[in-house]
């Protein structure tokens, strides 16, 4: 009677391991591939942070010393902030309006373990030049 039990489980083992193994992968296929988008994440905010601020250096200094007034030279803002964005290699949109500079990062992060399509990233982030000292 012991003998025809175990006949009747032969095999159950290799399938609890299988589920169990496919569940460990998925695991640390959302670690790594999860950390690898918070890791774009930061990098395409930093980068778009960075050509904003680049671009918010470009003021217009003849309307400044005219009128007090702190606005920036549109077409040199947007030239410095498509240069950071370049020799950052990221990809970006660049607007100017006024005294403030907004770009827009769009980055792709391919998942290595996860079976899914590449994660698209866009971040937004805006400078805005102002008249101060730095302190």
């Amino acid at each position: 009677m012991r003998t025809a039990a175990w006949r009747d489980e032969r095999g159950s083992i290799t399938a609890f391991v299988a589920v169990v193994a496919t569940a460990l992968v998925m695991v640390a296929g959302m670690a790594y591939d999860g950390g690898q988008i918070l890791v774009a994440q930061s990098r395409a905010r930093s980068d778009a942070d960075k050509a904003a601020r680049a671009g918010a250096q470009q003021v217009d200094t003849g309307h400044l010393r005219a009128t007090g007034e702190t606005i920036l030279n549109p077409p040199e803002a947007e030239a410095a902030a498509q240069e950071f964005l370049a020799r950052s290699g990221a990809t970006g949109t660049v607007s100017v309006d006024g005294a403030s500079v907004t770009v827009t990062v769009t980055a792709t992060q391919a998942m290595r373990i996860l079976p899914v399509g590449d994660r698209t990233i866009v971040v937004t982030e805006t400078a805005t030049a102002t008249d101060e000292e730095p302190p």
